[in-house]
């Protein structure tokens, strides 16, 4: 029973949440985009009771609400870890050795483009262009680019993610 009841609340301050998402945005129906990129970032995905919620709150279709969250690459309707890599596959970086960076951030992180690990840290991407060839190949760490990096660098910049997850895991 604990359980369910632990469910009901998780849900209930996710509605909450999308709430002053949506007042903070007036209501207002032209600002669903927005509405949506501000909930992707507060839960790192965008929820199917959230977007129910949010369809019945601003008086938009939820077939609507689907069509743009599967429109847009930004959108995840799946959960996603609280770290996002990406790895550019531009022409750029696909001709200067993408192949082999994707390779090793993949073994690294044990996970194949598009999937997520078991305890949600990490997800790993592939794009299409990141628009800063000249530093080809490259990769997007939580919004940071690193340009070509060693595994050694790479192993570096995973374990410090972790260890700021464990401690912040510690101080709440």
């Amino acid at each position: 029973m604990k359980r369910k009841e632990k469910a009901i609340l998780d849900i209930r301050d996710d509605l909450r949440a999308a709430d002053e998402i949506v007042e903070k945005h007036a209501f207002k129906k032209s600002a669903l985009i927005q509405i949506l990129l501000d909930i992707q970032s507060r839960f790192n995905w965008l929820p199917r009771h959230v977007l129910r919620w949010l369809s019945s709150r601003l008086g938009v279709p939820l077939v609507d609400v689907y069509t743009l969250a599967n429109f847009y690459e930004a959108f995840s309707l799946e959960p996603r870890g609280a770290h996002t890599i990406q790895v550019c596959m531009g022409t750029a970086c696909h001709v200067r050795g993408a192949p082999e960076l994707l390779a090793r951030v993949s073994a690294l992180l044990g996970l194949k483009p598009g999937e997520t690990d078991a305890k949600q840290r990490f997800t790993l991407e592939t794009v299409h262009c990141m628009g800063c060839c000249a530093l080809a190949p490259v990769i997007q760490i939580d919004g940071q680019h690193y340009s070509n990096p060693s595994l050694r660098k790479l192993q570096r910049l995973i374990n410090s993610l972790e260890k700021g997850e464990e401690e912040a895991a510690c101080l709440g």
